[in-house]
């Protein structure tokens, strides 16, 4: 079992290529709104090093957001042709749950701009709250007991470090199978009313 892992929507981009259950190549650096300049050609040189053809990968997982409007595209976009034109399942996980990292209790943020941040209360990959709010409320919030990944420097927090590619795969039972890969579209918050977890 072949996976190919992409996420592109915050400031790096993420590759992970899994084989039966083990990571074994993986592409992570920053190149904040230059992923759609470089996503083809690392994921080009990593299958190739790893002698796996397009057609050998088995399934697809890509995160849905939130994050940058165009940076969620990007990946996204990949997953949605190979996964159509080669019949390949595609899997999504949420931005904020695949920045949490599999910590738990853990607080995630993502810049939102405008002094404003997307938020997830992420414990083990359980997405438990998800929203975006102004840093100033969600500074005033009370996060005793919680752990602290991607961004919450924003708010004063210490952030833990968190290896994105090692995450898709401690994630794995969180991935969630497109069923119509033709109406897969990014995932945006924009109150937060708006979003509510599903169980």
């Amino acid at each position: 079992m072949i996976s190919l892992c992409m996420d592109t929507s915050h400031k790096k981009l993420v590759l992970a290529l899994i084989k039966d259950g083990e990571l074994v190549s993986f592409v992570e650096e920053d190149c904040f709104k230059k992923q759609s300049e470089v996503i083809t050609q690392k994921l080009d040189e990593m299958l190739k090093e790893n002698n796996v053809r397009p057609l050998d990968i088995n399934e697809i997982c890509v995160t849905k957001g939130p994050g940058s409007y165009t940076g969620v595209r990007i990946a996204m976009t990949i997953a949605k042709v190979m996964g159509a034109m080669a019949s390949i399942p595609v899997y999504t996980l949420s931005s904020l749950q695949l920045a949490s990292g599999g910590l738990q209790r853990c607080l995630v943020l993502m810049d939102a701009r405008s002094k404003r941040a997307y938020y997830g209360l992420v414990d083990c990959g359980e997405l438990l709250e998800a929203g975006v709010d102004t840093l100033e409320a969600l500074k005033e919030r009370n996060w005793d007991a919680v752990q602290g990944a991607s961004d919450v420097s924003l708010i004063g927090m210490q952030e833990e470090p968190v290896s994105l590619a090692q995450s898709f795969l401690k994630l794995r039972n969180h991935w969630e199978l497109v069923e119509n890969i033709h109406s897969l579209a990014p995932e945006y918050l924009k109150s937060n009313d708006e979003y509510l977890v599903k169980k």
